[in-house]
């Protein structure tokens, strides 16, 4: 059976000892270049080094982690070879692999690395996914033959994933696509206390990313405290956005109804002080209080949009089953920016509310349907014909 041994690819504490995990990845081996650039000995120790030398944000680190776990794991325990044995034909076998990773591989629940149940996958990668695992691969090869560590790089020789053109998807859902999605998930029938906190916690993420349009990261990282009135009826979030720039952004009654049930599903009162730290986004499985991490959250919201694209299916309607099937997070950003400026609000507004520093950004995110750029054109021209 594959066994998930844990691999430490976190940048060891200066003057810290190394005590890498045993396995064929940690044996030492000669550096190939006669000058190299690095005093990485193992496949392991050269990712280290490869994730630290990026100098990237906190979520890209993790995503880098996730993905070279992944592709040393396979190394060990499907190719059986190192990074200085691989060729080309065993990262096109990879890339592959992506695509239909084997049972024993996968696991639905979302078990710490820790935990002797983890598994690496979910399920099958689609090719935007597959795309990017490939990117953090080829990364890793051409670092370790630039820095000396491998003598050459067999990444250069394979081609990136390409990703299906999807024109037709633009990131973004209708009032009515989230409506649906809202009434779904409010719809779920609790049989047990989690499963309640769950239905709670989720239509409050789904609610609240809709009516804010936050990052991911800015609504999980938030503290309970971070939603408060300072009177006139007036609430608001206060989030933490990229280069730590501190914003908040209107809550309005829907959002703040959900708070509160959400709130009252977890034992606690419905209101809350300023001053409160516990984690906005909790995990409804955990006994204790602890905060879902955004790769759980991302997913729980999936679940929900696939959800309610089956409901769509099976009410006729097409297009907004097709746009929620394809829907994440990130969707109910666009759709946020979009929806108020269709309802006339500023681009500034906007702009200062997603938090971007060129409204240019602000600007690409606002989107039309297919029916609205039709029906728009097709009343241009009428009005024309009547002139």
């Amino acid at each position: 059976m594959t066994k998930f041994l844990p691999i430490d690819l976190r940048p060891p504490a200066p003057d810290a000892g190394e005590a890498a995990p045993s396995g064929r990845l940690d044996v030492k081996m000669f550096r190939v270049a006669d000058d190299p650039i690095t005093e990485a000995q193992t496949d392991i120790e050269i990712a280290r080094e490869f994730i630290a030398n990026g100098e990237l944000s906190a979520k890209s680190i993790a995503n880098t982690e996730k993905e070279l776990y992944r592709f040393l794991t396979w190394c060990r325990e499907e190719a059986k070879k190192t990074l200085a044995q691989l060729n080309v034909a065993d990262l096109n076998a990879y890339k592959e692999f992506l695509r239909n990773p084997p049972p024993d591989w996968i696991s639905k629940t979302k078990w710490p690395r820790s935990d002797p149940r983890y598994r690496p996958f979910t399920g099958p990668l689609s090719d935007p996914s597959r795309r990017q695992a490939m990117i953090a691969v080829k990364g890793l090869l051409a670092f370790a033959e630039h820095t000396g560590y491998l003598r050459r790089n067999p990444g250069a020789l394979v081609r990136n994933v390409r990703a299906p053109l999807a024109s037709r998807i633009t990131r973004y859902l209708t009032p009515e696509a989230i409506a649906l999605a809202v009434a779904i998930v409010s719809r779920r029938l609790p049989d047990s206390p989690a499963a309640l906190r769950r239905r709670e916690r989720d239509r409050f993420l789904l609610v609240a990313f809709a009516h804010t349009g936050a990052r991911l990261n800015e609504l999980v990282g938030a503290d309970m405290g971070a939603i408060y009135t300072e009177g006139n009826g007036r609430w608001w979030i206060d989030v933490l956005g990229k280069g730590n720039k501190p914003r908040r952004l209107p809550v309005p009654e829907e959002m703040l109804d959900a708070f509160r049930q959400y709130r009252e599903a977890f034992g606690l009162p419905p209101h809350t002080v300023r001053a409160d730290r516990m984690p906005l986004v909790l995990s409804s499985r955990s006994r204790t209080v602890r905060r879902l991490t955004d790769e759980a959250a991302a997913e729980a919201l999936k679940g929900v949009f696939a959800e309610a694209a089956s409901a769509a299916t099976q009410a006729g309607e097409a297009d907004i089953a097709a746009s929620l099937r394809h829907a994440s997070v990130h969707w109910l950003r666009h759709s946020m920016l979009t929806n108020h400026a269709n309802n006339g609000v500023q681009l500034k507004t906007l702009q200062d509310t997603a938090g971007h520093a060129n409204i240019a950004t602000t600007a690409a995110y606002l989107h039309k349907t297919d029916h609205e750029r039709h029906d728009e054109i097709i009343a241009s021209v009428e009005k024309k014909r009547e002139k």
